[in-house]
């Protein structure tokens, strides 16, 4: 009979092809299934949280997979750790009920956008932050992203080819804050469409530079219109901080607990 095991994973995205599996390799997912069929001596298949792009990190990312083995915990975390390459390190392991999915079971998931935010382009840090050079008013950025809080039509902050059938996304929270020459923005919403973060990130930095006002937000958002958000952010900023379950799946906080955000509103400031 099968067992249901559940992993907490970082990584680098910086030194991946993505998360979802290639036939080239090159992914986390690769790399990870890898490492899992070598401990069990079978062929393992994970299924994530929420998959991430090229270049994107994670901090928190959720795993799920079906062995027929019996191996300890430690097998599943030092054993494995021995097996993958330095930029992806599983964090923690648990045996959980055979319902439990890693994707399905998620009540929210937690991204968190590190933009740098001075003149001159990182050099140390180019792969871990974005970057722009005009400077950045937080408050009216706040403002505009409360906006974008609630139910919504997310259109217009969907990648092209995005393959979800419903655009409809509740979003929790939007934090935003400056930590000396970052500007860190926080999102917790119930799901995600492809480049949504980026791409709401993007359209709020329009806001913090001046070029728009902060209605002009609810404005990109009520028109369902990709071409009226501003250009998808680069990757580099973006780390899958946490995922969210309900408490009777046992699964460890990992990351930002983004349980801790529904609690808390965005100030609005004058």
């Amino acid at each position: 009979m099968a067992t249901r095991i559940a992993l907490g994973i970082e990584y680098d995205g910086s030194r991946f092809l993505g998360w979802q599996t290639q036939p080239g390799g090159g992914t986390v997912q690769d790399a990870l299934q890898a490492a899992l069929s070598g401990i069990a001596n079978e062929a393992v298949s994970v299924i994530c949280a929420g998959r991430t792009d090229r270049g994107v990190h994670g901090r928190g990312q959720v795993v799920h997979f079906d062995t027929t083995v019996e191996r300890p915990d430690s097998a599943w975390v030092r054993g494995v750790n021995a097996l993958l390459p330095e930029a992806v390190a599983v964090l923690w392991s648990r045996r959980v009920a055979p319902d439990f999915h890693a994707r399905y079971c998620a009540l929210s998931r937690t991204y968190r956008y590190v933009l740098l935010n001075r003149p001159v382009r990182p050099a140390l840090t180019a792969r871990y932050v974005g970057w722009q050079h005009a400077p950045l008013e937080v408050a009216p950025m706040r403002v505009a992203a409360r906006q974008l809080l609630g139910e919504q039509d997310f259109s217009a902050f969907r990648a092209a080819d995005c393959q979800a059938k419903s655009p409809l996304r509740t979003l929790h929270r939007i934090d935003i804050e400056r930590k000396g020459e970052c500007v860190e923005f926080t999102l917790c919403a119930n799901a995600w469409l492809q480049h949504m973060v980026r791409n709401i990130v993007g359209t709020l930095v329009y806001v913090g530079k001046g070029k728009h006002p902060p209605l002009w937000v609810k404005q990109v958002l009520e028109s369902r219109d990709r071409s009226l958000a501003a250009p998808t952010f680069g990757p580099e900023g973006l780390y899958l901080e946490a995922v969210e379950y309900d408490l009777r799946w046992d699964i460890p906080a990992t990351g930002i607990p983004a349980i801790e955000h529904r609690a808390r509103a965005l100030p609005v400031e004058s």
